[in-house]
């Protein structure tokens, strides 16, 4: 089956050509499912699994995908199929994202109940899992209990880094359609900055180069001031660090940066859900029996703070890696012109200061500094203590 490529829904899904044509390909074969037309063997499947580095758009094309399942015409872009699945309201798409640092077995169980019931649109019921590396093990099995035995009209689109048993299970991975997306160069980042965001092309080519392939975080520094600032802060940390009692220093001030950064991110949204629900619990009402309307709310309150304490803990972790990932790769521009590679850099407004450290520094040193980058972001990512990991690092940063 031959199919021109519709860009509507695709539009954003970023440098990711053999993907696009993949999913729309699939569309296609849904809309003649649903039509109860012959669909070629593999065309079509109940399951997909996106992997992908951080900022390749996984679930930026899953997205895409569960629109054009919806759209009558394979992903128009146009229509209230499309712009109700983009816009998180259809009816028949499901979104679980981690609200902390894990999707629980309850929220798992309570998707797969609703996932098991027809389409009130008559097309499909999509469960989009956002995150799927961060399953619980009982989460895992829930979900894998409803990809076993899916029913007719149901799918699965799942997103994770990769298709390792560390990412996703073995035997999930194994009744997915694995769809691999790779980073986006920053030349196709650049241009969906100028062309969705009306974004500059100068700021936009910067943005992109740095942000290396991210468009989420390309977006967020072409356009805020505050996260530009927070990444020059991060840029100095290398120079900072003169003696041991700067090492402790330099820890305590990206994390404070991280901290506030995750707490700007997250409070007006805390907040707003704290309201939301005492409302609905009855709080500020009148009338009779509202006292005993609002009695034993106190738990359903606690549920909510808690899992907005998880959802500010990872938010913090994920301000802390977007840091560690900048560190990265000043080192590795150190790297590269230290060893005369004929590559572009990525932090190029800095290029001085690179320069400067490639002096310095040899080879080994370099390497080591990368290395010891690498082992904080594993450490965090094992929930270690952030004070304890970023402290080890910036030692390990200053003595090379």
């Amino acid at each position: 089956m031959t199919v021109a490529l519709v860009p509507g829904v695709f539009a954003d899904v970023v440098g990711q050509d053999d993907a696009v044509a993949v999913l729309a390909r699939a569309a296609a074969a849904a809309g003649h499912v649903v039509a109860g037309e012959p669909v070629p063997p593999g065309e079509m499947t109940h399951a997909w699994l996106f992997t992908g580095p951080p900022g390749s758009g996984r679930s930026v094309a899953a997205r895409a995908f569960a629109a054009a399942l919806q759209c009558p015409r394979g992903g128009c872009g146009e229509c209230v199929e499309c712009h109700t699945t983009l816009g998180g309201t259809h009816a028949d798409v499901r979104v679980v994202a981690p609200e902390g640092l894990s999707i629980g077995v309850k929220d798992m169980r309570a998707l797969v109940l609703r996932a098991a019931t027809s389409p009130s649109g008559g097309r499909w019921q999509v469960v989009l899992v956002e995150d799927a590396d961060r399953l619980t093990e009982a989460a895992s099995n829930a979900l894998l209990k409803a990809v076993e035995e899916p029913t007719d009209r149901t799918v699965f689109l799942l997103c994770a880094p990769s298709s390792h048993p560390d990412d996703v299970s073995v035997t999930i991975r194994s009744r997915c359609r694995v769809v691999p997306l790779r980073t986006p160069s920053a030349v196709a980042v650049a241009d969906v900055l100028v062309r969705r965001d009306g974004i500059d092309e100068t700021t936009a080519r910067w943005a992109a180069a740095v942000a290396q392939g991210h468009v989420g975080r390309a977006r967020r520094l072409a356009r805020d001031p505050d996260a530009q600032a927070r990444r020059r802060a991060v840029l100095a940390v290398p120079r900072s660090l003169s003696n041991i009692s700067a090492c402790y220093d330099a820890a305590e001030a990206l994390i404070a940066a991280s901290e506030a950064e995750a707490a700007a991110a997250t409070e007006g949204q805390a907040a707003a859900e704290k309201a939301e629900l005492e409302r609905a619990l009855g709080a500020g009402g009148t009338g009779k029996g509202a006292t005993a309307a609002t009695r034993g709310t106190a738990g359903q309150i606690k549920e909510l703070e808690r899992k907005q304490k998880s959802r500010a803990t990872r938010a913090q972790r994920d301000a802390l890696d977007r840091a560690l990932v900048d560190l990265a790769a000043f080192y590795r521009d150190v790297l590269m012109v230290r060893l005369g590679a004929v590559v572009p850099l990525v932090h190029v407004d800095i290029e001085d200061m690179v320069r400067a450290a490639a002096a310095r520094w040899e080879p080994e040193s370099i390497l080591r500094r990368i290395e010891a980058v690498l082992r904080c972001r594993t450490a965090l990512e094992e929930n270690v203590k952030p004070r304890i990991a970023v402290e080890a690092l910036m030692v390990t940063l200053f003595e090379g």
